[in-house]
């Protein structure tokens, strides 16, 4: 399991975190921190509010109430350069979002000259390194449809490692793929970590979770129930809640809880 970042400070902080949409109160005072270099795993069943805190970080919602810190910028804030915090920020989501009209080396060049600015030939060759870091360097010249979802999903992880972020969130980022074809995108995020990449991830992959997370968090209601180091919380969690949501995701007869938008 990787080591936060000694002495690294706060790669995000968020306090008294709200957002509803119409009558329904999706998150209910949020309260929450990712360190430098940590691996933070988001648990919880389905309408919890995992997906609507991970897409508040970089503003695709915006929240009601509270503050929101990315690498010491105030994301929340008035004076913001939203743009700017955003390139600091990877998203991977549980759709690839790819151009089907691109190439994988298209798709992964296309943002880092339109938002970043660099000329083809450099976009190109940092496109190449990314798509070898994700294991598709032999695919650069493939179209989505002839990728597997799998494939897809590592060519969308390339693009937002591309852009040189400094924290990278996933959404649920194996909750659209065949069960075989997950294995190869959560080896590409064991090997983030290993680096030292700061990670946020919402997700139902407990071995993931107790495997390569610093902490979980365990969020239910729109609260968060419960966190703590990953190992005691997949294995020993101090809340009712909690354990109740453990004991059927665990249950290999149970269905899958958490799935879906969180």
């Amino acid at each position: 399991m990787p080591a936060a970042a000694a002495g690294g400070g706060r790669a995000i902080e968020i306090r008294g975190l709200r957002k509803s949409f119409g009558a329904n109160e999706v998150l209910r005072g949020i309260d929450f921190h990712v360190e430098r270099g940590e691996v933070v795993c988001v648990i919880g069943p389905s309408g919890s509010g995992k997906s609507t805190l991970l897409r508040c970080v970089n503003l695709l919602e915006e929240p009601d109430a509270g503050t929101v810190r990315v690498a010491g910028a105030e994301v929340t804030g008035p004076e913001v350069d939203i743009d700017a915090v955003r390139r600091r920020i990877g998203m991977v989501f549980q759709s690839f979002n790819l151009f089907p009209h691109l190439t994988a080396l298209g798709n992964v060049a296309l943002a880092q000259r339109k938002v970043l600015r660099r000329g083809r030939a450099e976009a190109e060759r940092i496109a190449r390194e990314n798509l070898d870091r994700v294991g598709l360097a032999d695919k650069v010249g493939a179209y989505p449809a002839q990728l597997s979802g799998g494939q897809q999903q590592r060519v969308a992880m390339a693009r937002a490692l591309a852009m040189g972020p400094e924290v990278m969130l996933f959404d649920e980022p194996t909750s659209a793929l065949d069960p075989e074809l997950v294995g190869d995108v959560l080896g590409v995020m064991r090997a983030l970590a290993e680096e030292g990449m700061t990670m946020l991830v919402v997700t139902h992959e407990m071995g993931f979770a107790r495997e390569v997370a610093d902490r979980v968090v365990f969020m239910d209601g729109g609260v968060v129930v419960e966190e703590g180091p990953a190992a005691r919380m997949i294995t020993d969690p101090g809340q009712g809640r909690t354990r109740a949501f453990l004991s059927r995701v665990l249950d290999p007869a149970a269905t899958r809880v958490g799935d879906g938008e969180g």
